[in-house]
């Protein structure tokens, strides 16, 4: 994951302007950030030979099978082993979940339903986003925040609908974290009870491990990918509420196992719900709006309550 990747060291920005972490602006706000490059130790602690060697790949020599996932960090890094990998996950992930928790009781004390939508690039995220922001124009107020590593392109056709999109560029980052979502936040007018849908990079790994604020993880599975993804990045799946099973009006072109799919989901997941879709054929997305408007029902009672 990122604690390992060093994918957190290029520059972000919000809404096409690029931010230093504590510069402010005119009348002392805070414009923004830079997020900093990890700290990769790689000056080896005085470990026993013993810990070393459980640091290093688990070998299946009869498979020819290289595992780098079998340590307590569930990850490898040159240089660093697994003790101090796990600290340095503690610690980045302490500190996000702490913001997220803050998105949470920012967005649940105005009765905001927030969606973290995930995938893998090309599952047609944003083309679903469209169709449902199409198909709730008028019933429901919505907002966006796109992630993306460059370009504005996702956020142009958002905007296009008629709904209000703010892009978070993350530069060589690989996900969106809560300090991102968080001062995106400060600077959108949302509206009470509304839904804000979290476009977050295209990536099956990172951003499973990094909580926003949201109320569900989404996961969206193109039928072109293959029904083994959920088992290849397990973690994903697991983090995730919702299975959207989608372009599925390209199964008859495609030797893809539905059934197969929706069971290594739920091999890792047995919760996950799973609607079939399609944005191009319109399969399954009533019953995606059905799925996005009980849960905005749930937000605005949980405030009225509050």
């Amino acid at each position: 994951m990122c604690t390992v990747c060093g994918c957190g060291s290029g520059e972000v920005s919000i809404g096409g302007a690029g931010w230093s972490r504590g510069a402010r602006a005119k009348g002392g706000a805070t414009r923004g950030w830079k997020v900093a490059a990890p700290a990769h130790a790689h000056e080896q602690a005085n470990e026993p030979a013993a810990e070393a060697a459980a640091d290093d790949a688990h070998i299946h020599p009869a498979h020819h099978h290289l595992h780098f996932g079998a340590g307590a960090a569930h990850a490898h890094a040159p240089g660093l082993t697994q003790s101090q990998m796990v600290k340095i996950e503690r610690d980045i992930l302490g500190k996000n979940d702490a913001r997220a928790d803050e998105n949470r009781r920012t967005l649940a004390a105005r009765g905001i339903f927030a969606l973290n939508l995930v995938s893998s690039p090309g599952s047609g995220k944003t083309t679903l986003l469209v169709r449902t922001l199409t198909e709730l124009a008028g019933r429901v107020p919505a907002a966006v925040i796109e992630g993306d590593q460059q370009t504005e392109f996702d956020a142009e056709r958002i905007r296009a609908t008629g709904v209000p999109a703010l892009q978070i560029n993350t530069g060589k980052g690989c996900h969106l974290d809560a300090d991102m979502v968080g001062r995106a936040l400060a600077q959108m007018d949302l509206a009470d009870d509304s839904l804000l849908l979290i476009e977050n990079v295209g990536n099956l790994v990172c951003p499973a491990a990094f909580d926003l604020g949201e109320a569900h993880k989404v996961a969206i599975l193109s039928v072109t990918e293959g029904e083994d993804k959920p088992l290849k990045y397990p973690d994903m799946f697991a983090a995730a509420d919702l299975m959207l099973l989608n372009k599925v009006d390209l199964l008859p072109y495609l030797a893809f196992d539905v059934e197969r799919a929706i069971g290594y989901a739920r091999r890792v997941n047995p919760a996950i719900e799973v609607i079939r879709s399609s944005s191009t054929n319109g399969e399954g997305i009533s019953q995606w709006l059905a799925w996005l408007e009980r849960g905005m029902a749930k937000a605005r009672v949980a405030r009225q309550r509050a």
